[in-house]
């Protein structure tokens, strides 16, 4: 790494510590990933979601890691934030739009990146029957809106549009 990256690399992450408090008062103040409350992956519980650093729920930065169980995916959704994805382990399969098209799905295998940006409807998880964990990295709060259509554009599943009033 030459001396300017570097220095780029320490600039951003003394920004990031001191606009979350400084890392002893992050420390003190979140409780550890894996404790009493049982904040595990395993296996058997399909889709999971553990939080690594901060809360999507509130403000400032925060690290979840989502594992797909083999042959699971999301549905046609969207979220009011940017987020950045990692592929930590297997191939994840992501598309865009609202109609889920399992077909259509790309893959990004293990080590690849998706930048999400805000309002970017789409539908993602594990297609080709391994387990998935992405890293998702974004700004809180942040919220998820189901968004998914049948091919005619009629709201289906969770979508808001599909409950009655």
């Amino acid at each position: 790494m030459n001396v300017t990256r570097a220095i780029g690399l320490v600039t951003v992450l003394g920004a990031l510590a001191a606009s979350s408090g400084s890392p002893v008062d992050a420390q003190q103040s979140r409780p550890p990933v894996v404790d009493a409350t049982n904040l595990r992956m395993q296996p058997e519980q399909g889709m999971t979601s553990m939080t690594v650093l901060g809360d999507p729920s509130k403000p400032g930065i925060y690290v979840v890691r989502n594992r797909f169980a083999a042959g699971n995916t999301s549905r046609p959704h969207y979220h009011d934030q940017d987020r950045f994805v990692t592929v930590i382990k297997g191939t994840w399969f992501t598309d865009e739009g609202d109609v889920f098209r399992r077909e259509k799905m790309v893959p990004i295998r293990q080590g690849g990146f998706m930048y999400h940006p805000a309002n970017l409807h789409h539908y993602d998880g594990s297609n080709d029957g391994e387990e998935v964990i992405v890293q998702i990295m974004g700004m809180g709060p942040v919220k998820t809106v189901q968004t998914e259509v049948d091919a005619s554009g009629k709201p289906v599943g969770s979508n808001p549009a599909a409950r009655p009033q």
